[in-house]
């Protein structure tokens, strides 16, 4: 029963910044350790982001400095603000409830192109 719904993903220039989010149901969310990744064409799935139930959070490298994760527990979502993106950040973005690694939603695409 667990569901989770990604959003907010499009195309953008180089440079540019979207904001991702992802709503979870099914779940006690506050609860939860969250994690965005994500899939470019070709390649293996991609850890992006990770953010504990108290609000710690985590990086991957080609990311850090950029991308900023966080959550809003009385709305049972978690964002991704990306900033200066690139192309190589191109991909579909996917959130992930940490202790249920196999549930997925139907991620949102992130195009950045000029």
């Amino acid at each position: 029963q667990v569901h989770l719904v990604e959003s907010g993903g499009g195309l953008v220039q180089p440079g540019g910044s979207l904001r991702l989010s992802c709503a979870a149901s099914g779940i006690i969310f506050g609860i939860h350790a969250m994690a965005w990744y994500r899939q470019a064409p070709g390649k293996q799935r991609e850890l992006v982001a990770v953010i504990s139930s108290g609000g710690s959070t985590n990086y991957a490298d080609p990311v850090k400095g950029r991308f900023t994760v966080s959550r809003d527990n009385a709305k049972n979502t978690v964002y991704l603000q990306m900033d200066s993106l690139k192309p190589e950040d191109t991909a579909v973005y996917y959130c992930n409830v940490r202790l249920l690694p196999d549930i997925w939603g139907q991620g949102t695409q992130v195009t950045v192109s000029s």
